[in-house]
């Protein structure tokens, strides 16, 4: 598997470095999607039939029947950014490729959305298959007929550009009808095309409300590394047991950054910074973004193994200029929904001969009908999120239409832009907008930032006291790590909506680090459908005392 840090293209074998992430069966936020809902006064939710079965399963069990039940054909994983869906495919198509009997399976089909991107012509699924599977040609209609042996993998629903289209009105029956892609798409998740096949989805949870999840027999919810996996994760990272155990004991002195680490790709990122610092010297990560911004440091000071920047004005123009570009790049495809970037893009064309171009971006080349063109791609989609937020922090650019409002206000919202909010706050607050200055050259506008900060205080208010939801914004005010915002906002009813969301620890943070700054009663707290634990109820038992209304 790809390690991204400074030595890019790092391969690690999965043996040495793989560790198991949590698989719940199980998920609220869809269940109640596929029951009739019952509506209580203003926006209750409640299920007729709530019998979720919550288990820790292996990626071995994903199609298993439980108790004697129909066959689990249609699987779909959902998980948090950076939580590992893409890891977890790759690691069933390695354990596949190493046992005969795994999974039950004579052929696996693994496609991407991020490459299904490419495609805008009208194609069936034959031809779909063979875009990257040529030496195929010869076997696919055998390996095509006996479909009830046949697995077929989409990954990262929620980058496709036309997640939105496919709940299918128009079918396709045979694997050679020529149709649109979102109707082949959603013909194999309704069965009406290769009707016998199983099929594995993986997606982000905002992007789920448009798959017909009528049809997906079971879902997973990726809960990511418990703490031993953790210990275990910077154990074989660093490989000194001795070093392992030294930088694992400074990420558990800060609770927040250890809660960041039950999500791999954060964890790796984590290691990655302390593998270039060798400590953590000076202020301490305490959110996302103060993460991706030691990283970003991190990541200039290796490509240049010449110490802090501001003793080389010329070299930290230099690297401003690149980061802002890269930044560009990443705001306008981000804009349009895009995570895959031709070669002939201006943005693209822009960074041509960058050396530091390979540390962010990932490279492969797509074949057209008679020639191939170069195709780009940000490490993680997280990455893309974070630079296109630090562009939108340091330019004139317009921010998106009412950002904070767009992503948090609960129906219209669709989560595309709830990381690019977060980041956004993060960059904007005070402590990071003085790292970025004087370790990257870029000056964070201080109009923008105390805009941004008015508008925020104004949307929780606003937010408390119309019972709207409130996850990102919370997220969002977490960020600033700035408690004179929080102490600004002054509702004259406190209604905290965070419901139909499974709750990671981070959103618990999130939600503790405002309430805990606020005084007085609760008026509600509505935890409907958040898949709360008894740990999760014990860990906010103080908050939960103050509320005159549970949900």
């Amino acid at each position: 598997m790809l390690f991204h840090n400074s030595r890019h293209g790092e391969k690690i074998l999965f043996l040495k470095q793989y560790v198991n992430l949590l698989l719940v069966d199980g998920h609220q936020v869809l269940e109640i999607k596929k029951h009739e809902v019952l509506t209580f006064g203003q926006k209750r939710l409640c299920l007729q039939q709530r019998s979720v079965a919550q288990r820790t399963i292996t990626p071995s069990e994903l199609f298993s029947r439980a108790n004697g039940a129909r066959p689990v054909k249609k699987v779909l994983v959902t998980g948090v950014a950076g939580i590992g869906k893409t890891m977890l495919v790759q690691k069933i198509l390695f354990d596949f490729g190493g046992s005969e009997d795994y999974l039950a399976f004579d052929f696996i089909i693994h496609m991407s959305f991020r490459d299904l991107n490419l495609v805008e012509e009208p194609t069936n699924f034959r031809d779909l298959v063979l875009r990257k599977n040529k030496h195929l040609s010869k076997v696919l209609d055998n390996i095509l007929a006996c479909d009830d042996k046949l697995l077929i993998i989409l990954d990262g629903f929620d980058e496709f550009r036309q997640y939105r289209n496919c709940d299918a009105d128009v079918f396709v029956n045979e694997p050679d009808e020529e149709a649109a892609l979102t109707d082949i798409l959603g013909s194999l998740l309704s069965g009406e095309l290769l009707p016998r096949a199983s099929v594995l989805l993986t997606s982000r949870p905002a992007a789920t409300n448009h798959i017909p999840v009528g049809c997906i027999d079971r879902f997973v919810l990726i809960a990511g590394f418990s703490l031993a996996e953790v210990c275990d994760f910077f154990s074989r990272y660093f490989q000194d047991p001795a070093l392992a155990s030294s930088m694992f004991a400074a990420v558990s002195a800060n609770e927040l950054l250890l809660t960041l680490c039950y999500i791999p790709a954060f964890c790796c990122i984590v290691c990655c910074i302390l593998k270039q610092s060798k400590d953590l010297s000076g202020e301490s990560p305490m959110t996302m973004t103060d993460i991706y911004v030691h990283y970003l440091v991190a990541m200039i000071h290796s490509h240049t193994q010449r110490g802090p920047r501001t003793d080389h004005q010329g070299t930290t123009q230099q690297f401003s200029d690149i980061v802002l570009k890269l930044g560009k790049l990443a705001y306008r495809k981000l804009m349009d929904h895009q995570t895959l970037f031709y070669g002939s893009d201006l943005e693209v064309a822009a960074l041509e001969g960058c050396s530091f171009l390979s540390t962010f971006l990932d490279k492969t080349v797509a074949q057209k009908p008679g020639y191939t063109e170069e195709v780009f791609s940000f490490a993680h989609l997280t990455i893309q999120e974070f630079f296109a937020a630090l562009y939108c922090a340091v330019t004139d650019q317009p921010l998106p239409v009412d950002p904070l409002s767009k992503s948090s206000l609960g129906e219209a919202a669709n989560g595309h832009l709830d990381l690019f909010d977060r980041f956004l706050s993060g960059i904007l607050s005070n402590r990071n907008a003085t790292v970025l200055q004087g370790q990257v050259g870029l000056c964070c506008c201080k109009e923008r930032a105390e805009a941004f900060r008015q508008k925020l205080v104004s949307d929780l208010t606003k937010f408390c006291e119309n019972g709207a939801h409130i996850l990102n914004s919370l997220h969002c005010l977490f960020e600033q790590q700035d408690l004179s915002l929080a102490l600004a906002v002054q509702p004259e009813k406190l209604q905290i909506n965070v419901s139909d969301e499974t709750l990671s620890q981070t959103d618990y943070n999130a939600l503790k680090y405002f309430l805990n700054l606020t005084k007085g009663q609760i008026s509600e707290l509505d935890l409907t459908g958040t898949g709360v634990s008894c740990d999760a109820l014990r860990d906010i038992q103080p908050l939960l005392v103050r509320c005159e209304s549970l949900w």
